[in-house]
């Protein structure tokens, strides 16, 4: 007998359902927005939602969007002592009921990353925090993954569900869906979805099972052995190619960088949070003048260190990275990290 917490979901329904959601919560999904591109996006009636290509963008907007108010502020002079001013400042917290639909396995994985920084631990981030209480992730599992992709090296799988509130398998006609936590359970008792045959479940296991086997990239003690590799020498040979775009970044589901801005206008402004780079010599440009990390060879070596060995180190062995090879395929020279990381194990 098949389990209440397996339905089926039939793909001309999908529309439907997301149109009736999105009527009570922020839906959003991935949406080709050109002939090569597809962004998450909020769903709106007639967006064309694909299901059949990764994302040319990760859905970390959603929890940490690109740019965002983190308070507005404004200033009075005191009538009676025009040398003295008061500041009031206006700070809320507001998330709105959120589902992501059609995420992977590797970035509800980046999304991982994102609650070991920003919601765990001695200091949380109030916005980021009621963002992800607030979001409901439906994960479509990887059932043919791209040659870019390495999840499997970094702790993930192409078939992945932890994280996620329910999980999507493709097979004929639909999607075999499957209840992981209480907002799963809740939302499979949307009419849209129907009772699963045996013989869809059992092909969803098929699917499954037939996922192909990714290259697996010698990462054993990476942290140890990117700690020993400060020499510059190897890391201005790694990153000769880059440009520093930036680009590796933007894409990257675990990256989250930021920098923080004051915009002030007249007797008030509000205070900015907006998406920074490492690969920017901005980033560590100190107000002194001075730069740690100067050099393109710096700030490679510290954006594979901080994604193998000081992530994995201050957050228990977690690494900063999910595998999904959007970094390969959006940098405009080809530099491979999967390449870079195999040089770093076994130089020396």
């Amino acid at each position: 007998m098949v389990s209440l917490k397996v339905l089926f979901l039939a793909e001309e329904k999908i529309p439907v359902l997301l149109k009736r959601l999105s009527k009570t919560s922020q839906v959003f999904a991935p949406v080709q927005v050109s002939d090569t591109v597809v962004v998450f996006q909020e769903f709106s009636n007639g967006a064309q939602v694909v299901f059949d290509k990764q994302a040319s963008m990760p859905p970390k907007g959603v929890i940490f969007p690109q740019t965002e108010q983190f308070l507005s502020y404004t200033y009075a002079k005191d009538p009676e002592n025009l040398t003295r001013s008061t500041v009031q400042l206006d700070h809320q917290v507001e998330a709105k009921p959120t589902l992501l639909f059609g995420a992977r396995p590797c970035d509800v994985q980046g999304l991982a990353v994102f609650d070991a920084v920003f919601t765990q631990g001695q200091w949380q981030d109030p916005s980021v925090k009621a963002r992800t209480d607030a979001t409901t992730i439906v994960t479509l599992l990887c059932v043919k993954p791209e040659g870019t992709c390495f999840c499997t090296s970094v702790g993930g799988s192409p078939t992945a569900t932890e994280g996620a509130d329910l999980a999507l398998t493709p097979v004929s006609g639909g999607y075999v869906a499957e209840a992981i936590t209480e907002k799963g359970k809740t939302m499979l008792q949307d009419e849209a979805f129907t009772p699963a045959k045996d013989k869809q479940v059992k092909e969803a296991e098929r699917v499954r099972a037939a996922v192909k086997k990714q290259d697996t990239l010698p990462l054993k003690q990476i942290e140890q052995k990117l700690i020993k590799l400060f020499s510059t020498e190897f890391w201005e040979q790694m990153s000769a190619p880059c440009i520093s775009c930036g680009a590796c970044t933007y894409v990257c589901p675990a990256c989250y960088c930021f920098n923080i801005t004051d915009e002030p206008a007249g007797m008030g402004g509000e205070r900015i949070r907006t998406w920074d780079s490492c690969m920017f010599y901005q980033y560590t440009l100190e107000a002194s003048g001075h730069n740690p990390r100067p050099t393109k060879a710096e700030r490679y070596r510290n954006r594979i260190g901080h994604k193998f060995s000081y992530h994995p180190t201050n957050y228990k062995g977690q690494f900063g990275c999910s595998g999904c090879g959007r970094c390969i395929k959006a940098c405009p020279v080809s530099l491979d990290i999967r390449q870079v990381l195999r040089e770093a194990t076994t130089h020396g």
